[in-house]
């Protein structure tokens, strides 16, 4: 299916492994270039930037400058189409919501989203300049299903997904649709790897990060984590015009974790 990508900008954020490194590949791979914005650059990402189809723009999301110089860069290739707001991280909790000090809190909030706030503010006038775009924010189920193990983080994908919804209904008149995905568990480092939520909870509760992972997915549907391709799939259909009157929606894509209507 083509989905009309050719000569198309797209930002995404978090781009050097996991969730956003899938998803860089998939738009290198379907036409567009990639403004792509990490602390560091992955292997995979500096070969997809010898490849051409990259620019690799350093920088940490969390603090105040780098989402803007992130958008800049795209400008001077020629503006914005779409973003991808994939920035984030996750720490557990597991002494629970009193030991979570107002330093976590401000973390947690500065990554997961006045990152994703400020890249938006920076593209939303990129965008116009070429006559509208698509934004798709990375969220979590964690934003409906409410856990005191994550607490902060499952408020900052709250607010996110909210945040996402008010977008839409601003800028659709000018040609922006605004949509987020809200993930399961995904076979994704921050999950599955060193010091990943799977290994942290395991240490906190005497067992092992096998069967926490495990655990994480037993009850669902299909019983088994989503891969970052998938994810990156689903951006993909929303940025693309064949979604082009799919605005203000969430899109979870979970394995049927979440089971309310």
């Amino acid at each position: 299916m083509d989905l009309h990508f050719d000569g198309k900008i797209a930002v995404v954020t978090g781009a050097s492994r996991g969730i956003g490194l899938a998803v860089t590949e998939r738009f290198a791979e379907s036409g567009a270039h990639v403004v792509a914005g990490a602390r560091t650059m992955s292997e995979r990402i500096d070969e997809l930037r010898s490849a051409g189809s990259v620019t690799f723009v350093p920088g940490n999301l969390a603090g105040v400058e780098a989402p803007t110089e992130l958008v800049a860069a795209a400008s001077r290739l020629g503006g914005v189409d779409i973003l991808i707001n994939n920035a984030g991280a996750v720490t557990p909790r597991p002494g629970g919501f009193t030991t979570v000090t107002d330093e976590d809190w401000e973390a947690s909030w500065t990554l997961g989203m006045m990152a994703a706030v400020r890249t938006t503010r920076a593209a939303i006038p990129a965008m116009l300049g070429r006559g509208g775009g698509a934004i798709v924010t990375v969220g979590s189920v964690n934003a409906f299903f409410p856990d005191p193990g994550v607490v902060d983080y499952s408020a900052v994908k709250a607010a996110l997904t909210n945040l996402t919804k008010a977008l839409s209904k601003e800028f659709g008149p000018q040609g922006i649709r605004a949509n987020s995905i809200s993930p399961g568990p995904v076979r994704t480092d921050l999950w599955l790897g060193s010091g990943g939520v799977a290994e942290t909870v395991a240490q906190a509760s005497g067992t092992s990060a096998q069967e926490v992972a495990d655990q994480a997915v037993a009850g669902t549907p299909t019983g088994r984590f989503t891969t970052p391709e998938e994810v990156a799939d689903l951006a993909l259909f929303l940025a693309s015009d064949r979604a082009a009157n799919i605005t203000g929606a969430d899109m979870r894509i979970d394995g049927g974790f979440i089971t309310t209507v």
